[in-house]
Order: C-alpha cells, then sequence, then structure tokens
C-alpha cells in the first residue's frame, strides 16, 4: 500500500480513481507533458538543494579556517 502524508494510507482502488480523474480533467495529450514538467522540476530543486548544501559547508569551512586563524594569533 502506498502512504501519503495526510491522506493514510491509499489502497489500489483509491489510486486508479484518483488516476481516472486526472486523466478525465487534464485529457491523455496532457499528461505526458505534465509528468515532463514535474519530472523537469524535481531535477532542478535537486540541483539547487545541491547546491545550496555545498555552499553551506564552504561557509562552515571558511567560518572554520578563521577560527582557527584566531587561535595562533
Amino acid at each position: 500500500m502506498t502512504t501519503l502524508g495526510l491522506f493514510g494510507r491509499i489502497n489500489p482502488e483509491e489510486l486508479i480513481l484518483l488516476l481516472l480523474i486526472i486523466l478525465l480533467l487534464f485529457g491523455s495529450k496532457r499528461i505526458p507533458d505534465l509528468a515532463r514538467s514535474l519530472g523537469r522540476s524535481i531535477g532542478e530543486f535537486k540541483k539547487g538543494r545541491a547546491e545550496g548544501e555545498q555552499e553551506a559547508r564552504e561557509a562552515a569551512a571558511k567560518k572554520e579556517d578563521a577560527g582557527k586563524k584566531d587561535k595562533t594569533k
């Protein structure tokens, strides 16, 4: 079974119903475009998160180096 945060457990029948509703709302031609856009968005988010983590590590290293220099004086 699939678990989603606020909704609890979703059984297969509910998942099929949800997919059918999405198909009716967006149509079969738009769903691949939506999935592609979602995939790109997730990729950009992961890339941005990785860059942010790298910047945080570099800032922490600079701060640590500055602290070591102050102690040696």
